[in-house]
């Protein structure tokens, strides 16, 4: 569903209005951006936290979500904000470092809370980095740090916030499911009867609690591709 059709009156926002039975004046396209744009923050954050195998990110991105950056000798805590197109990077799900061989090898991830003894002791001699500890969803620290300056020596693995709407957007789609576009329509049309004081907002409610209830069972169905393994894992007596 494409965000704005003036010609056929089936986009987002010619949608919107007509489940509102309002005009452009009483419901602005700025209005439906932000409904549109909210709406599509609440389906990120259910999918990213879905699954942590399927590494959801949204369709309308033109880059992997994938980075790199410099290794800065002696320096050990690195932040990720934003990835090259300036969307805000969400959560980290995989580091890798550059070796001297020139081959990019997986860092393990270690939390300070399991370190015994003082943290500014543990791996303190700079090195090779073997670990990484992820102080918040986007900030790292390397152990031990790094005794030499790389470039590119660091290659992150992320998930990041959607592509959004602009006012101006015509042809653009949202960047999930095609199934789950309709929940845009009805988001929208929500919060406008809910500013205006609608008659028809209760009737708006329940729809949205039904796209809710879809998008969720969308999450939940969507790795059928994949089979699940029951793990056995041995234990020694020695």
């Amino acid at each position: 569903m494409v965000f704005s059709d003036v010609t056929n009156n089936l986009g987002i926002v010619q949608q919107t209005r007509s489940m509102m039975r309002v005009d452009s004046n009483q419901w602005p396209t700025y209005k439906i951006v932000n409904s549109c744009n909210n709406w599509l923050d609440m389906i990120t954050g259910y999918a990213i936290g879905a699954d942590n195998k399927f590494q959801w990110d949204d369709t309308n991105h033109t880059k992997l979500p994938i980075g790199t950056t410099n290794l800065v000798a002696n320096q050990a805590e690195y932040s990720f904000l934003t990835d090259e197109q300036g969307n805000s990077i969400l959560n980290l799900s995989r580091i890798d470092i550059l070796d001297p061989n020139g081959i990019y090898r997986e860092l393990e991830t270690i939390d300070h809370q399991n370190i015994e003894g003082a943290l500014d002791e543990f791996e303190k001699t700079a090195g090779l980095p073997q670990y990484y500890d992820k102080i918040a969803d986007n900030i790292i620290k390397l152990y031990p740090k790094p005794a030499t300056s790389v470039t590119a020596g660091l290659k992150f693995y992320f998930q990041r916030s959607a592509s959004y709407f602009a006012a101006t957007d015509t042809t653009k789609q949202p960047g999930v499911a095609p199934l789950l576009h309709r929940g845009f329509v009805i988001a929208s049309a929500y919060d406008g009867a809910l500013t205006l004081g609608l008659n028809n907002i209760n009737t708006l409610l329940a729809e949205m609690q039904r796209e809710e209830a879809k998008m969720r069972q969308y999450f939940t169905i969507r790795n059928k591709d994949e089979t699940g393994r029951v793990v056995v894992a041995a234990h020694s007596n020695k």
